[in-house]
């Protein structure tokens, strides 16, 4: 993992590096926060996900058309 050392450009101080350390490392301590937008699923629905590998990019491109919403559909949404 790489940590960003630098801000708009600006190198950061070693006194804001170590602070900054340690707050990632104190919020690494804490439990995860699961609220509706963000619930916590169930065996049953993590079973559903299934990984997202294409031999090629025309199978890739074939399976985004599927997810993709028409433009009709979009237009018709948005009214």
């Amino acid at each position: 993992m790489a940590i960003v050392r630098y801000t708009a450009g600006k190198e950061l101080t070693p006194e804001k590096d170590a602070e900054l350390r340690a707050q990632i490392r104190e919020a690494a301590k804490r439990p995860y926060t699961y609220d509706p937008d963000s619930p916590l699923l169930t065996e049953e629905q993590l079973k559903e996900f299934k990984p997202v590998n294409f031999d090629s990019m025309e199978e890739r491109a074939q399976a985004m058309k599927q997810c993709t919403p028409s433009p009709a559909l979009a237009t018709s949404e948005s009214r």
